[in-house]
């Protein structure tokens, strides 16, 4: 399966990122919010908690992260653009199912990173198609459709690009 990663971070010391469209089979944000004990009160019966969970990366899986639409009352979510915020604080957890839950939002168990300079290494050597972020994709597309969405926006057929790559 083909990877679709929100990048988080990328500074001079590396990258870090979310793969979004690769869901864990055993874990929905019901069953994350079980094992640590948070029952969302008062809980809102409208709002779905059956979403899966994803699986974010290869690093840290044990650790969650939720990406989230901005919303006031979140002291420990970081900004990564006007429309996305980043946190690993339960803080989120505790208002999801209720009315306090953020608009939008994903949850994703372990995280895709790389060292200074590694990801820019792999842009040279061809090794990923970029996009801008979009939070339709992230947000919105079914997690099955949002590799073909992704590669939509490049406005080519994606399957008309070899395996390999050269240089000019």
């Amino acid at each position: 399966m083909r990877s679709v990663i929100y990048i988080c971070e990328h500074n001079q010391e590396g990258a870090m990122g979310l793969v979004i469209n690769k869901p864990m089979e055993q874990f929905t944000v019901e069953t994350v919010l079980k094992k640590l004990k948070i029952n969302p009160s008062p809980r809102d019966p409208a709002i779905r908690l059956d979403k899966p969970v994803l699986a974010g990366g290869p690093l840290a899986e044990d650790r969650g992260f939720i990406l989230h639409s901005p919303r006031e009352g979140f002291g420990s979510s970081i900004p990564i653009s006007p429309d996305t915020m980043i946190t690993t604080s339960k803080d989120v957890l505790e208002t999801l199912g209720t009315p306090e839950q953020p608009k939008n939002l994903l949850v994703a168990l372990g995280y895709a990173g790389w060292q200074q300079g590694q990801l820019e290494q792999e842009l040279l050597d061809n090794a990923w198609l970029t996009i801008e972020a979009d939070t339709n994709i992230l947000f919105h597309t079914p997690i099955a459709e949002r590799w073909q969405a992704a590669a939509n926006k490049l406005g080519i057929n994606i399957f008309n690009i070899a395996p390999q790559a050269g240089h000019a």
